[in-house]
């Protein structure tokens, strides 16, 4: 039975992945903050509490528990924010833990990334192998995952790390994206689409079991060493489809009214919201779209995820698709 420690437990992604691994059969141990999900507390899991840029209370993690693996799912994950908030909480945390894991013998460091470090433009289908890291990272989210992502790399056996890179996540108590989307489809009578794609752009979805079974993966197959892998459900979602599913399900009979732009019109309000948010010190920002959304809904997000599937299928999985989502 493997001893794993999930770090960002409370959380929504930390709290599914535990919920998940312990239906694998793993001993969990969760590391909380002050809020914890519901879905932790339901667990069972071991809650210990520690902070991402309080080194002290990360080496306590260790002084009494020896872990086969750590899934570290635990960063600042936001579209607005200051430089130095986001390098100490997703890049000096995360060479602190990985030094930590791998001087008290941990197995295999797993680390939730993001497919933001491929960059926001438009993509065909391309495979992790075709796929390099954005040089030019405009937000400190992915410029510091794609950092953490190099230094691991560098300073990691590969066979005792490997890199999860998940698309735009929902499902089972999404708090990030959807409740996103819902507010802003109350507060618009029109759904706007940006740029030449007009809404028929890829909106990359991966369900947060999908996540969860990935990361399981990266956590006992081999050849995971050392390697990223892209989470991305297999069916095609565009922008506008997204939005008319969410006010189907939240808003049933809100008609939706799509509105095709060009980008130039909202760039001020987009630099604005993304500028004050950021002078605040704000974990969420002032108002939709920042720069960082902007660029995201006006780009074909559309990865291969054929590694994905492979791994899924090395370790008897297989991928949570659209009708299981429907008969849960």
């Amino acid at each position: 039975m493997k001893q794993v420690l999930i770090t960002g437990a409370g959380g929504y992604i930390g709290s599914n992945a535990v919920e998940y691994f312990m239906k694998q059969g793993c001993r969990v141990t969760g590391m909380v903050r002050e809020r914890v999900a519901e879905r932790f507390r339901a667990s069972g899991a071991e809650a210990v509490r520690a902070e991402l840029t309080d080194f002290t209370s990360l080496d306590r993690l260790f002084e009494a528990k020896r872990y086969d693996c750590v899934i570290h799912a635990a960063a600042r994950a936001s579209d607005v924010g200051r430089d130095a908030l986001f390098r100490a909480a997703n890049f000096d945390a995360v060479k602190h833990l990985a030094s930590l894991s791998m001087k008290h013998g941990v197995g295999r460091f797993v680390y939730l990334s993001t497919s933001d470090v491929y960059g926001l433009r438009d993509f065909h289908g391309e495979t992790e192998d075709e796929l390099a890291f954005d040089r030019s990272p405009r937000n400190p989210y992915p410029k510091y995952k794609i950092q953490s992502e190099i230094w691991l790399a560098g300073n990691l056996p590969p066979e005792r790390f490997s890199c999860v890179r998940p698309c735009v996540v929902r499902g089972n108590g999404d708090t990030t994206i959807t409740p996103r989307a819902v507010a802003y489809l109350k507060s618009s009578p029109w759904v706007f689409h940006f740029g030449k794609w007009r809404g028929l752009n890829r909106w990359p979805l991966a369900h947060v079991e999908n996540v969860c079974r990935t990361l399981f993966a990266a956590m006992t197959l081999p050849e995971a060493g050392g390697q990223g892998v892209t989470v991305l459900d297999s069916e095609f979602t565009t922008v506008s489809r997204f939005y008319r599913e969410l006010a189907a399900e939240y808003l049933p009979g809100k008609p939706i009214r799509e509105v095709c732009l060009p980008v130039w019109p909202v760039l001020p309000a987009a630099w604005l919201s993304s500028g004050l948010s950021t002078l605040s010190g704000r974990y969420a920002p002032f108002f939709d779209p920042t720069l960082y959304a902007l660029e995201t809904i006006t780009h074909n997000l559309d990865f291969s995820n054929n590694r994905m599937l492979e791994w899924f299928k090395k370790t008897g999985q297989s991928e949570f698709a659209r009708k299981e989502m429907e008969d849960a």
